[in-house]
């Protein structure tokens, strides 16, 4: 039961509370894709199959994150047809890079990247591919679930919109959705949505199905609905249901629920879907080199908050561009002060309220968290192990995509904070 409930998280696209006790981890061997063979005959049958109802249990979820779209009904995001921006290589051997973990230990990156059953892992310095690595049978053109890296993106797009004027973060979310009157969101404004800093009841209790976590799940299609279900059969119905507990504006707790009512925003706002808004203004424009897609639900809502997929190369370019700026591949994306906004990032005191210890320092700004250190950094993360970290003083951009047995981020962050500053150190030399 323990294993099912943190492995459920997985598709929620939340939970980054610290784990009270380390959990007992598999070797990441043992659970390689080559090693367990699943949906590799012809029907898969008994322990090969993956299907909805192990999906997001532990090891199946290690299939799971690269082949969604083959469980679940997603919107494709379309790269177009133009030639794929130059990635150039600078090949550097940071994979034997030693240094100190978060337990005083030595450990080089590529046990790093093993330890934390990496799948996918892109490093780059001024724009150049200096380290490219891929196991458990990812290929540089395999997508891959990102989780709350979505939430990421839609964080932006609302940030572009009010910086033109199209969104005003000072308004009432009702301006935008007066469907949310009734809700959580019917006196809230839309900066808190963007922060995170807007008081909803919205539980997390992974083995309490009564907790509103589970409601989330069910509307939305990220796990079988129990027999006899009458509830929300789609995630903005489901929004609807949420109500009020605390004050707005008195600081950060990470909702994922939050992500999904400011996409509904960004929507409202510009009259497009969501994977059509991603498609034209950033996917084709930063000449990516595979298509996204975007898991919907029973209505064609994409999981704005949860369900992107995209290679970790594409994800590469995504980096850097905002590490310039905002422009990149010849096309400006977002404004430059979109960007800047986000890097400097939120009020760190309300951060702290969000029980977040094993971010230290940290501060969350247009759905991204800001680590406030002397580089800069910024960064995109989803539960399992997956981050865009941007580090504009080290002129470096990582994208880490991983299917790691335990959900929530506080098990490895202490250890990943070592790595980035490595990694840092590593390719100014």
């Amino acid at each position: 039961m323990l294993w099912r409930a943190a492995c459920a998280t997985a598709a929620l696209g939340a939970a980054f509370a610290a784990q009270a006790q380390a959990p007992a981890l598999p070797a990441p061997e043992t659970v390689a894709l080559d090693k367990l063979g699943y949906m590799s005959s012809f029907p898969p049958e008994g322990a090969q199959r993956v299907d909805l109802s192990n999906s997001y249990k532990y090891p199946q979820l290690r299939w799971t994150v690269q082949h969604l779209r083959e469980l679940q009904p997603t919107h494709n995001i379309r790269s177009g047809g133009a030639a794929p921006s130059a990635l150039s290589a600078d090949p550097r051997p940071l994979g034997g890079v030693t240094f100190d973990d978060d337990k005083g230990q030595p450990i080089t990156v590529d046990q790093w990247f093993t330890r934390t059953y990496t799948d996918a892992l892109v490093v780059l310095h001024k724009g150049r591919v200096v380290y490219e690595r891929y196991d458990n049978q990812m290929k540089p053109h395999s997508p891959h679930l990102l989780f709350s890296v979505t939430k990421s993106f839609t964080g932006l797009m609302a940030a572009q919109l009010a910086h033109e004027g199209k969104i005003d973060p000072e308004a009432l979310v009702t301006k935008y959705v007066p469907e949310l009157a009734d809700s959580a969101w019917g006196d809230m404004k839309v900066r808190d949505v963007m922060d995170m800093t807007g008081a909803v009841r919205f539980r997390e209790v992974y083995t309490d199905p009564t907790t509103e976590i589970f409601g989330y799940s069910w509307s939305s299609g990220l796990l079988p609905r129990p027999p006899g279900y009458q509830g929300p059969t789609n995630v903005y119905d489901f929004l609807k249901t949420l109500k009020k507990e605390g004050e707005h504006g008195a600081g950060f707790v990470y909702r994922t629920v939050h992500s999904e009512v400011l996409g509904w925003i960004v929507s409202r706002a510009t009259g497009k879907h969501w994977a059509e808004l991603m498609s034209d203004n950033i996917w084709q424009k930063l000449g990516t080199e595979e298509d996204a897609h975007v898991m919907v639900d029973s209505v064609g809502t994409p999981l704005q908050g949860a369900g992107l997929n995209a290679t970790a190369r594409d994800l590469a370019r995504f980096g850097e561009m905002l590490r310039l700026g905002g422009s990149y591949n010849g096309q400006k994306i977002f404004d430059k002060a979109v960007i800047d906004d986000t890097a400097k990032g939120g009020d760190r005191e309300k951060f702290k309220m969000g029980g977040m210890a094993f971010r230290p320092g940290y501060s969350y700004r247009n759905q991204w968290w800001v680590l406030h250190n002397a580089d800069g950094a910024y960064e995109a993360a989803g539960i399992h192990g997956q981050f865009i970290h941007v580090n504009p003083a080290a002129e470096m951009v990582v994208v880490k995509l991983s299917s790691h047995p335990v959900a929530g981020a506080g098990f490895t962050h202490p250890l990943t904070l070592k790595a980035w500053a490595a990694l840092a150190q590593a390719v100014r030399r």
